[in-house]
């Protein structure tokens, strides 16, 4: 059994480190957390004590295959439990991360499993991103940045890369939404905004910031 804290960091460092592919500084797991460095360093000597980390001070650190199968099952159980709260439950997709934080540390096998039955084995959560499978399988799907698009280029909304809820509400008021069709209209030189169309419906300009956060199909 592991704290909330433990997987916390374990997920953490799985994030920074690109999927497990790269090592990771005591600064950047500091900075995601919200803590001090120093707090870091002790629980990464306990992580790596338990087999989940390798640890070389002032090296960074990166994940055993032990360590990324817990940070792929607190995914898992995150992104599961953020279905359920928005079929289930009718949340917005702005509302259920905190909620889901939390939800994420029930540590029952068997519950997981009911939950993913139950859901109808989704793969794929609210915001696009994709469920780890029991056996800790992504189905990645190909994708790319709006920003990336040519002007007459489209494609369908498959996911967010911030899922902060500010920027979700954002979307919601825009008319974006996972599913929804958009066709690059123009790219204006001088900030690097995109006027596009959504839906065949509308016209709006969208700035480079929101447009390098909104993943369409390849």
């Amino acid at each position: 059994m592991l704290s909330f804290t433990e997987e916390n960091y374990i997920k953490a460092i799985y994030k920074l480190s690109g999927g497990g592919r790269d090592g990771v500084n005591t600064n950047a797991i500091a900075d995601a957390l919200d803590t001090k460095a120093a707090s870091v360093t002790d629980m990464l000597r306990k992580l790596s004590a338990k087999g989940l980390v390798d640890y070389v001070k002032y090296k960074g650190v990166s994940l055993t295959e032990a360590g990324e199968r817990v940070a792929l099952n607190v995914i898992r159980k995150h992104r599961l439990w953020e279905v359920f709260l928005v079929d289930k439950l009718k949340f917005n997709w702005d509302e259920v991360h905190e909620v889901a934080e939390e939800l994420e540390h029930i540590s029952s096998e068997l519950l997981t499993k009911r939950l993913d039955e139950f859901l109808g084995h989704p793969q794929f959560d609210p915001h696009g991103d994709p469920i780890p499978s029991e056996n800790g399988e992504l189905k990645l799907k190909p994708q790319k940045l709006l920003a990336d698009m040519e002007v007459q280029d489209n494609g369908i909304v498959v996911g967010v890369n911030d899922s902060q809820p500010l920027f979700l509400q954002y979307l919601d008021k825009m008319g974006i939404f996972l599913g929804a069709k958009i066709k690059v209209l123009d790219k204006i030189p001088y900030d690097s905004s995109l006027e596009i169309n959504i839906e065949n419906k509308k016209n709006l300009v969208v700035s480079s910031e929101v447009a390098r956060n909104i993943f369409l199909s390849a």
